[in-house]
């Protein structure tokens, strides 16, 4: 944890993810529609990233705010989440999204972005600063997920949706 980057208040938070949320969608937002649903090496397309992200930001809502199991959240049988296998739920919500309309995609990605940023605006730091699980003996508090699941998450896929384009 010493290593990660950790906001010092609320407005830094919130700042960050605004900052990266806005250079995300300045790149995806540039895109042709044929760049936007054309696979990179790894297969997946600057579409595909963004529907990955969304999914992800429902997965911080749901299961790490909200408390609630992961499969519900998920929508996927309980014995595929137990583990928490990132290729294997990753790989399954790729499928899930593979053939959605891009406008579909851009439009949800917008509104779930919307809601996680009026959640974490409506909690205070301190909520931020709590542990995720009571029982966590490292006592890590839920901001490691909230950061997990917009900023690092939005630099890392702005980062492959460029290197994609630049691949093809």
């Amino acid at each position: 944890m010493t290593d990660q980057w950790m906001p010092k208040d609320k407005t830094e938070l919130m700042s960050a993810i605004e900052r990266e949320g806005k250079l995300l969608l300045e790149v995806v937002e540039k895109l042709t529609d044929k760049q936007m649903t054309n696979p990179d090496a790894g297969g997946w397309s600057p579409k595909d990233n963004l529907a990955h992200l969304t999914e992800w930001m429902k997965i911080l809502m749901g299961y790490h705010m909200d408390k609630r199991p992961s499969h519900e959240v998920l929508n996927l049988p309980e014995k595929v989440t137990k583990d928490w296998d990132f290729h294997v739920i990753n790989e399954i919500l790729f499928k899930r999204n593979k053939e959605r309309a891009m406008d579909d995609v851009m439009n949800e990605l917008k509104q779930v972005y919307s809601e996680v940023y009026e959640r974490l605006n409506a909690m205070s730091f301190d909520d931020l600063m709590q542990p995720r699980d009571a029982d966590d003996p490292e006592k890590l508090p839920i901001l490691l997920w909230v950061l997990g699941n917009t900023t690092e998450h939005f630099l890392e896929h702005r980062e492959t949706i460029e290197r994609g384009i630049k691949e093809n």
